[in-house]
């Protein structure tokens, strides 16, 4: 039998119309409808009407992209899909996958994430962090640039997406100089991303505080199926410390290259995307060229994922 893992993206793969491929199916609706009731707000039209700047703004894409990621996995699971042999996600995702593998409630994990989300958003001022994305180098040469180019500020590595794609946040003017230096030491590109929170950084540490005593309240049990976390490329059986990776997670980097790497030496031979979009099946592929990488998007996708990993 096929060793598999269902990973969930995180910020960043929100679009407008994201769901509409599973809008006939009734457990989808009934997993938004059970994300409005709890958030007080229609998260189903904002998924598939937007409009794009209100679902961008963070408070409302961490629960939009948790709603998505558990009403897609639902989804699967009513359409006999198996249980994966591991778990993942990236940064927020990874809140999907402790509900998914049975750690934590959709119940309590959507009012957990919209008060992450705030909590990231009041940390460091509009305008005064930045996040970007570099190209063509690699972790070292990006943590070298970030370390020479950080002059008294905070600029760090952030997210470890797939050799050759790494992502660097801080204060926005030590990710311009990171920037401009990371081109002078031969980045084939730089990018500067649309989002006002540095996530996974040290400006994130306020953000943290305040998560850490919201979890305090937040029943977590034992996955029933391994979750690798983000922050350490680990997975936990104690409560406790599950808790304290998702509360480190917030400033500390997303390191998905090892995460996948990991899966793959666990015997994996097949990663599906459990989210509408492919951002993570694309730099899963670049990872390990060798992994069977597909996206569920649909109904015809989703179909198809689960007679791949019969």
């Amino acid at each position: 039998m096929i060793r598999f893992a269902i990973a969930f993206a995180g910020q960043g793969s929100q679009s407008v119309g994201m769901m509409a491929g599973f809008a006939v199916m009734p457990v989808v609706q009934r997993t938004f409808e059970e994300a409005s009731d709890i958030l007080k707000f229609d998260i189903w039209k904002l998924a598939v009407e937007g409009p794009v700047e209100i679902q961008n703004q963070t408070v409302n894409t961490q629960p939009l992209m948790l709603s998505a990621g558990v009403a897609t996995f639902r989804a699967w699971q009513e359409m006999g899909g198996r249980a994966p042999t591991f778990f993942a996600g990236h940064s927020v995702g990874e809140y999907t996958a402790l509900v998914a593998a049975g750690a934590l409630s959709f119940a309590d994990a959507l009012p957990l994430v919209r008060l992450r989300a705030q909590a990231m958003q009041d940390a460091v001022p509009e305008g005064t962090g930045g996040i970007a994305a570099v190209l063509g180098l690699d972790a070292e040469q990006v943590r070298a640039v970030c370390v020479e180019a950080a002059k008294g500020e905070v600029l760090e590595a952030v997210n470890l997406n797939s050799p050759g794609q790494i992502v660097i946040a801080g204060h926005r003017t030590a990710v311009e100089r990171g920037m401009m230096l990371a081109k002078a030491r031969g980045a084939k590109r730089t990018l500067m991303l649309p989002m006002s929170v540095p996530s996974h950084c040290a400006l994130m540490k306020p953000a943290a505080v305040k998560l850490a005593i919201a979890l305090k309240t937040v029943n977590c049990s034992v996955p029933v199926i391994p979750v690798i976390q983000n922050a350490d490329v680990s997975v936990f059986a104690v409560s406790d410390r599950i808790k304290k990776a998702l509360v480190e997670q917030l400033y500390r980097p997303v390191r998905w290259t090892e995460t996948i790497q990991a899966i793959a030496l666990g015997g994996a031979t097949a990663v599906v995307e459990c989210v509408p979009g492919k951002v993570l099946t694309g730099l899963n592929k670049r990872i390990d060229a060798s992994l069977d990488c597909r996206a569920v998007s649909d109904t015809t996708t989703l179909v198809a994922a689960i007679d791949a990993t019969r």
